[in-house]
């Protein structure tokens, strides 16, 4: 292996030591405390780590609004309140692995040909090291989709978002926030077995959106699935889909409704509450998730942290689903 695909981590994992956790909050005011997801140590603080959370401040792949860029702070930054203790899933998820912050990976902003190359080799450093990528627009997903295959084969993929993110290209480039899925498919990256959408929402350009969605191996959950089904009844569709291979969970924050979440790109009303994303997420509990991405948080449209705060949990859900994984 070459010095730059080294895993930063791997060295020292045969030296296991109890995690550090986030800085104790009856001594250090929350607002007063490290920048760090969830008050979290550094990388380079601690000796060794199961999750790393990485930000990736890109959003040049964007079709509408941007400032995604400045996402992964804002979500840093809202999740100061975050505890550690998930009773809804009881776990303490600091507490049963080491979790670090690895700050954020400098991409070229005028090359998204680069910044996706940039991404994919930061991603394939983390052989031993789960990955939570904290974005950033959604174009961040093809590398790090292909990074994972890379380590585990064709994967199991649920998206989470309003929108498909199936399409071809935008004006004649193929790589955008619209097309990550497509193009991971079209590389076989993915299991057309067990790849699932869940809450799309809203106007498409022509039906036929959804029949070239379904051929290259996608299912769908939509937002208005939740009327007509309980959440426990999509959490059973979406594990069944997923079955016990690799899975790689992709959220864009724009699956929620406005209402959670106006801090978006490309919002579309009519969409989830947190509860019930929320709540969808612990689903995963028990299958083989090998890592995730939280995208599309643009705070320059957020409000009293509405959708920084949402991302955060969000983020804090999917950590807790990886500890329970590992106490299994």
């Amino acid at each position: 292996m070459s010095a730059a695909r080294a895993d930063p981590y791997r060295s020292r994992m045969s030296t296991p030591q109890p995690p550090v956790g986030p800085v104790d909050n009856s001594r250090i005011p929350r607002y007063a405390g490290p920048s760090t997801f969830a008050q979290l140590p550094r990388a380079d603080e601690v000796p060794a780590a199961d999750v790393a959370v990485l930000g990736v401040p890109f959003d040049s792949g964007v079709s509408y609004r941007p400032g995604a860029r400045f996402g992964p702070n804002h979500i840093r930054t809202a999740s100061k309140l975050l505890r550690p203790y998930n009773p809804a899933l009881d776990v303490a998820p600091f507490a049963v692995q080491q979790v670090v912050d690895a700050g954020d990976l400098a991409v070229n902003p005028f090359d998204i040909s680069e910044a996706v190359a940039t991404i994919e080799a930061a991603a394939r450093a983390y052989e031993s090291t789960k990955l939570l990528t904290l974005g950033g627009d959604h174009t961040i997903a093809l590398p790090l989709l292909r990074a994972a295959a890379a380590a585990h084969g064709p994967i199991g993929v649920v998206h989470f978002d309003a929108h498909l993110d199936t399409w071809d290209t935008y004006f004649g480039e193929p790589t955008t926030h619209g097309t990550p899925f497509r193009r991971a498919a079209e590389e076989g990256l993915l299991d057309p077995e067990r790849c699932l959408h869940i809450g799309i929402r809203g106007p498409l350009y022509t039906a036929e959106d959804l029949t070239a969605d379904g051929v290259l191996g996608f299912q769908v959950i939509r937002a208005d699935d939740y009327e007509t089904s309980s959440v426990a009844d999509v959490v059973a569709r979406m594990r069944r889909r997923l079955g016990s291979g690799p899975v790689y969970v992709s959220v864009d924050i724009d699956i929620l409704d406005p209402a959670h979440a106006p801090g978006t790109g490309t919002p579309e009303a009519g969409g989830l509450t947190s509860r019930e994303l929320l709540n969808t997420l612990r689903g995963l509990v028990g299958l083989n998730v090998i890592g995730a991405d939280l995208v599309e948080v643009a705070p320059a449209y957020d409000h009293a942290e509405i959708t920084g705060v949402a991302a955060a949990h969000v983020a804090y859900e999917l950590l807790s689903v990886l500890a329970r994984n590992r106490l299994a």
